[in-house]
């Protein structure tokens, strides 16, 4: 029996919990869902086999699957599509069911803080510790001799995560890993373009029904918080502003023109969410300054479905005052041309982040 554990990218798997065969990486989220089969040989990775499928809005609610049936229709119908055969998966979970926290506990070796972890989780989980899964990763301390050391604890709703289970599940696929959507995206980050010593990056996924930021120092996380503030905003706002179905709104946002509607038309209220994504990362970025030890962030990798919107990587290095680029999780990877074409991959890199880093782990620690 297989334990599932919510681990993050930094953990060092367990020999247990090590695999021989290949997984594929497996994303997901609300407005779609993405695979990505990576192979690596002699230090460098391949695309293997990707695929991305849509999802029809109210499939997934606030991380909550609503429609098991489909979830499981639209997996097998993503896989057969493109070929993909490896039947493991390593998958994340995000949303409210997910708790992540920085906590400081007194120095002690991992097992000691396994024997204890759920007394430690009590004093800062709003649920029952029966109700959750748990896992955790000493970030600093262990070794410098200070009394207290940092800690990350996550926590992940069983009964939430049971149902992502049952719905691969059901979908012919088994389970191997479990992470979490944020760490999955830093460790794409960490894994192809270094941290540079004393630098923080903030990592910002926009995705369809949310925001996830993890701001990293060092190449470690410093700092998580999620909004509910997604890119369905822009989408519904368009919609009822213009008087326009939702597929055409979604049209809109990214540039397209539709019958009897341009962009332009659209543009004034694209811009208004902007801001207001702004002004929730901005306190985000505030909320960190006032609790860590630093004052400077120094630039934004943006990811998710959002991150290719007209303008908006540019409005938010201008407003936010740092530079921010658009997350391409495929400048590293080799892609065969004629199998995949460069303007696809370009198109849906930014989206792709959870996943290709849920496939990086797993080539990383099978590289050996």
């Amino acid at each position: 029996m297989i334990a599932y554990n919510i681990v993050t990218q930094i953990t060092v798997m367990c020999a247990w919990l090590r695999r021989q065969t290949e997984l594929v990486g497996l994303d997901i989220g609300t407005s779609s869902i993405k695979a990505v089969h990576l192979q690596r040989s002699r230090g460098s990775y391949r695309v293997a086999e990707l695929g991305i499928v849509p999802l029809h809005p109210g499939t997934i609610v606030d991380g909550m699957i609503m429609d098991a049936a489909a979830v499981s229709t639209a997996i097998r119908h993503l896989f057969d599509t493109h070929g993909i055969t490896v039947k493991d998966v390593a998958f994340s979970v995000s949303g409210h069911s997910v708790i992540i926290k920085k906590i400081k506990t007194p120095r002690m070796q991992a097992a000691e803080l396994r024997e204890g972890i759920a007394w430690e989780a009590a004093q800062h989980i709003p649920y029952a510790i029966d109700d959750v899964n748990l896992d955790f990763q000493i970030l600093r301390g262990k070794d410098s001799g200070l009394a207290e050391m940092d800690v990350l604890l996550v926590a992940v709703k069983k009964d939430i995560l049971n149902d992502y289970l049952s719905a691969i599940s059901a979908a012919g696929l088994n389970v191997a890993v479990v992470d979490v959507g944020v760490f999955a995206i830093e460790n794409t980050f960490t894994m192809l373009k270094k941290v540079q010593p004393g630098e923080v990056v903030a990592l910002v996924n926009v995705g369809a029904a949310a925001t996830n930021i993890n701001i990293l120092s060092d190449g470690i996380s410093d700092f998580t918080r999620d909004s509910p503030l997604g890119g369905n905003r822009h989408t519904e706002s368009v919609e009822r502003s213009i008087g326009v179905s939702f597929e055409q709104a979604e049209a809109l946002k990214r540039g397209k023109p539709v019958e009897g509607h341009s962009f332009r038309e659209a543009e004034p209220v694209i811009e208004m969410v902007n801001s207001e994504l702004a002004g929730e990362i901005r306190r985000s970025f505030d909320f960190y300054y006032s609790t860590s030890q630093h004052d400077t962030i120094h630039r934004m990798v943006l990811s998710g479905g959002c991150a290719l919107l007209p303008g908006l990587a540019d409005y938010l290095s201008s407003t936010l005052e740092l530079p921010v680029e658009v997350a391409n999780p495929f400048q590293y990877i080799h892609a065969e041309p004629k199998k995949y074409d460069a303007q696809f991959l370009a198109s849906i890199a930014p989206q792709m982040a959870v996943a290709v880093g849920l496939a990086l782990r797993e080539a990383e620690e099978n590289a050996g």
